[in-house]
């Protein structure tokens, strides 16, 4: 399984940015993909969840501001952030599987920095 992460960047606040996750080697449709973050200094935290049947949540911080979505027929993850903060600076990754939670797989991460 190879999940390859990017969109990060740097963005001011009130910015939006897209992160992609691209997957390789698993039957996409079958799984639950999720996005977590890691600040700098704190643990890793989920971020957004899309099972592969049923509706996607979110952590309570990002509610209303990022969406989580998938284009099974492009194998790829995608998470939109509309109205970044200050607080959502970290690395981003995904994470796939069909079991277990989190999921077995991760992506690299990629970094976001929402500053001024």
């Amino acid at each position: 399984v190879q999940l390859q992460a990017s969109g990060g960047g740097l963005v001011q606040p009130g910015g939006s940015l897209r992160l992609s996750c691209a997957a390789s080697g698993i039957t996409f449709s079958i799984n639950g993909m999720a996005w977590f973050r890691q600040a700098p200094g704190k643990q890793r935290e989920f971020v957004a969840h899309s099972p592969s049947g049923g509706s996607a949540n979110y952590a309570d911080s990002v509610k209303g501001r990022f969406t989580i979505s998938r284009d099974n027929a492009k194998n790829t993850l995608y998470l939109q952030m509309n109205n970044l903060k200050r607080e959502d600076t970290a690395v981003y990754y995904c994470n796939v599987g069909v079991s277990g939670w989190p999921y077995d797989h991760w992506g690299q991460g990629t970094q976001v920095t929402v500053s001024s």
